[in-house]
């Protein structure tokens, strides 16, 4: 039992082949080393053992809150769901926005962790700290947004929340993803896949709002002033308030990576999308069809841009939000400037329920391999043709014809069409919007992700287009090893509390120290959160070399390696990934991506 502040002190532990519950505490030592969110589902991971086929029903599903959830904290309305991903086999935690996460904090729980297979699709409904398993037969073959009206239509529409699977889950499609009410999704690695293995359909959590309270109220109250007075202070141009991400969303960034070469375009053959990118930008999108600015929980920036398409075939569709690494996906990566038929897709994607990441890669690699000659008979995409696009999401999310290829991932998929170099993948997860040709961090990013190729680890562009107050070239590779490290064990901690990425614009270690302090009631400095979040990273790395990841697994795709870019901003340039591993290994104390015991030991992961 945990002693701390900020802890409802309650999981349930769920098994679904028996369907029964029981409810524990929260390990009080874990939750001094993990924290909540991340770490402390990445604990029970290595626990259920790091060998399990992810397909199994022995694989574990984890819906985590940290310490700071359901509190006053900023941006503080993320939910982690941690399992071994059946798209790289790496352990994979994916986090989603919205009000999911509060929700089950004041339902009374830490987190849900699922074993097991139900012998029928059912449903967890969740409310004052307990967890029922229903019959979800009726929703079981429907898409995201008809389950969450079917559950609105049951349980009412105040004070409630879903996550779901749509069809991509229930066909096992390996980027299949959770997505809630909001259309926030916890969209990489597959979890949605794991959901579907389970015949697990859907979380239900009825809550009314019951903010969690700190230990020390007197501390918190200054902790959380001086976190808000940074992110609201007009005078720093980098607060996520003040700058874009308020006005124009993360789609803000569309033109700034296209214009300085940094923008992967038609599979990454290219580094900018040129004039097309205004065309699918957040300035376009604001000019053009944005309806509202919906937020989340505790969120003073509000970076939703709802939109509602008003011409053409997709006329009337209204949809939650236009992101930047979806409609990059699905508009440059795929050759395709079409801002309604971009968000068509998106809106496509969150009702199936799939990673719209992986999803704008996978029809890339299909593109290319068209272009190229390589499909070998199983039809074929065209660059940028909208129409195409959409029916081919349609027969992935069911695996009918090409669908059932393209269901297993950008790396399976370009496998079966007989050239793997045209995935750029990393550990099996396709690349989002950054190419490291342009931006040299994102290179050294990608490839040491724990999960796979990912920005949000280390988002390195933070600094390198100068967000954070720690500016770098972004064509320069010296210091990169460094500042992924360092980025990487902040992001690990905030992640185990567990608030947004953008609140890292803003807020540094000691505003999420003092937070985490007055709610647990533990003193805590900036070097313990940096170590915690060092021993977060080394937890998960540790798991992958127990799973067989071991050498050699932190790589690039040699296109950012040997084919330099051609366009304006990064012409000339390729990645130097190589002087960045030496620099980061020495950094982390790794050799060549295995941690040592003597690491272990230091850091006390067990």
């Amino acid at each position: 039992m945990t002693t701390l502040g900020g802890y409802a002190n309650r999981l349930a532990h769920i098994n679904l082949t028996s369907r029964s519950v029981e409810y524990k505490e929260v390990p009080d030592e874990w939750a001094r080393l993990y924290i909540g969110g991340r770490g402390l589902g990445v604990r029970f991971l290595l626990e259920n053992g790091p060998t399990v086929d992810p397909l199994s029903p022995d694989n574990m599903l984890c819906f985590m809150n940290g310490p700071l959830t359901g509190s006053e904290a900023n941006m503080s309305g993320r939910m982690a769901v941690v399992t071994k991903s059946p798209l790289t086999g790496t352990v994979v935690d994916s986090h989603h926005g919205g009000w999911s996460a509060a929700r089950l904090r004041w339902a009374g729980l830490d987190g849900l962790i699922f074993k097991g297979k139900a012998d029928k699709p059912v449903y967890a409904y969740i409310h004052d700290g307990n967890v029922e398993l229903l019959d979800a037969s009726e929703v079981w073959g429907k898409g995201v947004h008809d389950t969450v009206k079917y559950f609105k239509n049951k349980y009412g529409e105040k004070d409630l929340t879903v996550i779901a699977i749509g069809q991509a889950g229930e066909h096992m499609a390996k980027f299949a993803c959770w997505v809630n009410e909001n259309d926030r999704a916890s969209g990489r690695g597959g979890t949605g896949c794991v959901g579907g293995s389970k015949n697990l359909k859907a979380l239900v959590i009825k809550a009314e709002k019951k903010m969690t309270k700190a230990a020390f109220h007197d501390a918190w109250k200054a902790a959380h002033q001086k976190a808000l007075a940074v992110i609201m202070d007009e005078k720093n141009i980098t607060s996520p308030r003040k700058g874009g991400l308020s006005v124009y969303g993360t789609n803000v960034l569309m033109n700034i990576t296209s214009n300085m070469g940094a923008l992967p375009t038609n599979n990454a053959q290219v580094t900018s999308f040129g004039d097309k990118a205004e065309h699918i930008s957040g300035e376009y999108v604001k000019t053009n069809v944005l309806v509202d600015d919906p937020t989340c929980h505790a969120c003073p920036v509000a970076c939703k841009k709802e939109v509602e398409i008003k011409d053409g075939p997709y006329k009337g569709l209204r949809m939650e939000s236009v992101e930047y690494e979806s409609a990059w996906a699905l508009g440059a990566n795929c050759g395709y400037d079409g801002i309604d038929g971009v968000a068509k897709l998106i809106d496509q994607c969150n009702d199936y329920g799939f990673d719209t990441i992986e999803m704008g890669n996978v029809l890339s690699v299909y593109m290319e391999a068209t272009q190229k000659g390589y499909t070998n008979g199983a039809g074929g995409l065209k660059w940028g043709d909208g129409p195409a696009m959409v029916e081919t999401v349609s027969k992935i999310a069911v695996r009918e014809d090409v669908g059932d290829i393209l269901a297993e991932g950008a790396e399976r998929a370009a496998k079966k069409f007989g050239h793997a170099e045209i995935a750029m993948t990393v550990k099996g997860m396709a690349i989002p919007a950054y190419d490291p040709r342009g931006l040299k961090g994102m290179g050294i990013a990608y490839a040491t992700s724990n999960r796979g190729a990912c920005h949000l680890r280390a988002y390195t562009p933070a600094s390198e287009l100068k967000l954070i107050p720690l500016p770098t070239d972004p064509l320069a590779w010296k210091g990169k090893g460094d500042l992924t490290k360092i980025l990487q064990d902040i992001h690990a901690f905030s992640d185990s509390l567990d608030l947004c990425k953008f609140s890292a614009f803003a807020e540094g270690m000691d505003e999420y120290v003092a937070q985490y302090s007055a709610v647990t009631g533990i003193p805590f400095t900036a070097d313990d959160g940096l170590k915690t979040g060092e021993r977060i990273y080394n937890l998960e790395r540790r798991f992958n070399n127990l799973a067989g990841i071991g050498e050699g697994s932190d790589y690039l795709p040699e296109r950012f390696l040997k084919e330099p870019s051609t366009m304006p901003g990064s012409q000339g340039h390729v990645c130097e990934l190589a002087e960045m591993l030496d620099e980061y290994y020495k950094a982390r104390g790794w050799a060549n991506g295995v941690v040592p015991e003597a690491k272990l030991k230091e850091l006390n992961v067990a």
